[in-house]
C-alpha cells in the first residue's frame, strides 16, 4: 500500500498545514503551478512527483514534465495540470484519454476541487482544488488517498483553511 497526498495550485505558498496533513504520507504528488519555493520543501519533505503548471518558470519545467504517466501499485496514472474533466477534457489530451484511458486522471488548474468517474472510459478524475493564497478559491484543499493492487482506498478531502 501507498499514501498518495495530492496538491495542487499553491502558486508559491506552501501552507504549514500540508506537511501535517501529509506527514504519514509515502509520496506527494503536485499537479502542477507551484510557483517558487514549494517544489524544494517538499522534495525535502518526502517523495515527490509533479508536473509543471501555466505559471511555473524554466526551473521547475526543466525538472517536472507538462505530462508524467505512471503506475502505483498496479494503478495507471496520468497527471498533468490543464487537462480537464469527464466530459470536457481539453482537447490536448482528449485523444489520447480516450483511446488510452488511465485508471486515474489527475488535473489542476480550475481551482475547482472535483472528483469524478468517467463511465464512458472507467476512469476517475481527481483535481485537489488549491492549496495556495492566489485565485479564486475560498478554501484551501488537499487530497489523500492509499492505492493498493490497482484500487484507490481511504479517500480523503482535506480543508485546511481559507486563502
Amino acid at each position: 500500500m501507498t499514501k498518495i497526498g495530492l496538491i495542487s495550485d499553491t502558486h508559491s505558498f506552501l501552507d504549514a498545514a500540508v506537511l501535517k496533513h501529509f506527514a504519514d504520507c509515502d509520496e506527494i504528488w503536485h499537479a502542477g503551478d507551484f510557483g517558487s519555493g514549494v517544489a524544494e520543501p517538499l522534495r525535502a519533505f518526502k517523495p515527490l512527483r509533479g508536473v509543471y503548471g501555466n505559471i511555473d518558470d524554466q526551473v521547475i519545467r526543466q525538472e517536472f514534465p507538462e505530462h508524467l504517466r505512471f503506475t502505483v501499485e498496479g494503478l495507471d496514472v496520468w497527471m498533468t495540470h490543464i487537462g480537464g474533466y469527464p466530459g470536457r477534457y481539453s482537447l490536448e489530451v482528449k485523444k489520447e484519454i480516450l483511446s488510452n484511458p488511465p485508471k486515474l486522471f489527475i488535473t489542476g488548474h480550475s481551482h475547482i476541487l472535483k472528483v469524478m468517474f468517467d463511465k464512458k472510459i472507467e476512469c476517475l478524475h481527481i483535481n485537489p482544488g488549491a492549496a495556495g493564497n492566489s485565485g479564486w478559491h475560498r478554501v484551501k484543499t488537499l487530497v489523500k488517498f492509499a492505492v493498493s493492487e490497482g484500487k484507490i482506498q481511504d479517500f480523503q478531502v482535506i480543508e485546511i483553511g481559507n486563502r
